[in-house]
């Protein structure tokens, strides 16, 4: 029961790392099936990685497909976004390289409605998808500028709200998802500031969200048996941030912005 309403209800869909079992919506670990060979993730992981370089992109939000399409609610195709950060890779033998750090938003496996920040990497990232497509917006060279000195400062912890929900409502505080943290992120970086309440006015003035089409019913029901599900933060009929809304946002107001789909 638990599983079949999270299917129906997630958006920030399970996490990548092979580790940890379970079934949560943004955790490092999770219990996606495996359905690629390791060699296959690692060559989509290299070209996606490729593409970013190919863009020069500094800074870009990324994101994956957890769950087959026909598990997600309408409106919504990628279950995790976070931000990838070329970066000074330290390697497990003592080397430093240079490469694409991606900054998440996790839950916590053995506790689902409370988040962290972690650091993984394209492997990582990719390597639970049911599908291989990925994701990728690109930020204006000066957005990405205001990004990269903002996730490197305190500012960017900040902003992140360890109460979580999967159907995060972007526009008040109280829950929060991965979604949600990158909007905050993006609008921190845009309006300089990290003050959450001018963030989420910001919010309510242009960002439109993505209504979240389930049967009420089923939102009670998410809502009581599953502690990633939280509708207190809805007054009205929930809506949550998506990567599509997000970038249909950055690409109307962040001129200079570019979406990108890359697959095998």
């Amino acid at each position: 029961m638990r599983q079949l309403i999270t299917c129906i209800l997630s958006l920030c869909l399970l996490g990548t790392a092979v580790a940890a079992p379970g079934f949560s919506s943004a955790s490092l670990g999770g219990g996606e099936t495996t359905h690629f060979k390791a060699e296959e993730i690692i060559t989509f992981a290299k070209k996606v990685e490729r593409t970013l370089a190919s863009k020069g992109a500094h800074v870009a939000i990324l994101a994956r497909m957890g769950r087959p399409l026909s598990e997600m609610p309408q409106g919504m195709r990628f279950t995790h976004v976070a931000f990838v950060v070329y970066s000074q890779i330290q390697t497990a033998d003592g080397r430093t390289l240079p490469g694409y750090a991606i900054h998440n938003l996790y839950q916590y496996d053995d506790k689902p409605n409370t988040s962290r920040l972690e650091i993984d990497y394209p492997v990582d990232f990719f390597s639970g998808v049911a599908h291989m497509e990925a994701g990728i917006l690109i930020p204006s060279a000066e957005l990405q500028q205001r990004l990269v000195q903002l996730i490197a400062s305190p500012a960017y912890a900040s902003l992140h709200e360890p109460r979580y929900s999967v159907i995060a409502n972007p526009y008040n505080e109280g829950r929060q998802n991965c979604t949600e943290f990158v909007l905050d992120v993006i609008n921190s970086a845009i309006y300089q500031t990290s003050n959450v309440k001018q963030l989420k006015q910001v919010a309510q003035k242009f960002f439109v969200a993505q209504p979240v089409e389930v049967n009420p019913f089923k939102l009670l029901l998410g809502s009581v048996f599953s502690a990633e599900v939280a509708t207190s933060d809805h007054p009205v009929k929930p809506v949550t941030a998506t990567f599509e809304r997000i970038s249909d946002y950055l690409l109307k107001f962040d001129q200079g912005a570019e979406l990108l789909t890359v697959k095998p």
